[in-house]
Formats: C-alpha cells, sequence, structure tokens
C-alpha cells in the first residue's frame, strides 16, 4: 500500500514457511499528530499501533513497558527491543515503519528479526 492513512487494520505475522498467523487489531498512526501522539496517555494497547513513516521511538512520558518492532519498506522485521517508560530507541536506517504492542506481545506473536508481517487497512479515519 502506498499510501498510509490514520485508522484501523490488522496485522498477521507470516512464518518462515509462509503460513499465516493470527490476525491482531491494529491502529494506524500516519500523520504528523498521531505519529508523535503515538502511546501516550494510555495504559495499554489492545493489539498494536503501526507508526509510519517511522524509523526511531521514544517512550518518555509513557505509562507501560512496550515492545518495538522496527520495519522495512518491505514489512520484513529489523529489530525488536522492549522499551520501558522514559527511554530512547536508538534509529535504525532500514527501517521505514515502527509497530508498537505491550510487553511480552511480540515474542507471543512470533515477531523477530528477519519475519515478515503483512498489514492491511480496514478502515479509514476521518480527519
Amino acid at each position: 500500500m502506498g499510501q498510509w492513512r490514520n485508522g484501523k487494520g490488522t496485522l498477521t505475522v507470516t512464518d518462515a514457511q509462509g503460513g499465516q498467523g493470527e490476525e491482531r487489531p491494529l491502529r494506524i498512526a500516519a500523520s504528523y499528530r498521531t505519529r508523535s501522539r503515538g502511546l501516550l496517555g494510555q495504559d495499554g494497547i489492545d493489539g498494536a499501533l503501526l507508526i509510519t513513516p517511522c524509523g526511531s521511538v521514544h517512550s518518555f512520558r509513557m505509562r507501560f513497558t512496550i515492545d518495538v518492532a522496527y520495519l522495512d519498506r518491505k514489512f520484513r522485521v529489523v529489530a525488536v527491543h522492549t522499551m520501558k517508560p522514559g527511554r530512547l530507541g536508538m534509529p535504525r536506517l532500514r527501517a521505514r515503519h515502527v509497530v508498537e504492542a505491550e510487553a511480552g506481545a511480540m515474542e507471543k506473536w512470533g515477531i523477530r528479526p528477519g519475519v515478515r508481517v503483512a498489514i492491511v487497512q480496514t478502515e479509514e479515519s476521518r480527519g
């Protein structure tokens, strides 16, 4: 998909054999305003948040620990890190998108370096 918009979607992990995992609910933050806000002010998240375009994140003023997956332009996972509140993540040169979820979710979902994820936008938000 070329032009991402703020809204909702699904995230699915593709395993090494090309099999599809479970679909996870996804919020998409594509505008400057929603990318800047991210998960600030929230106590948790159901599913994950895609921030696009994005090459690095921070967890200042966050209320909970998050898992961060850095994705390249083809949605292959470049790196996965767990970030406690008040941390600054290192920029990833090949990263074009970032997926954030509650700590422990990435491992449970099978998201690790080299894995590819499929992202489908299902609903666009207005404004």
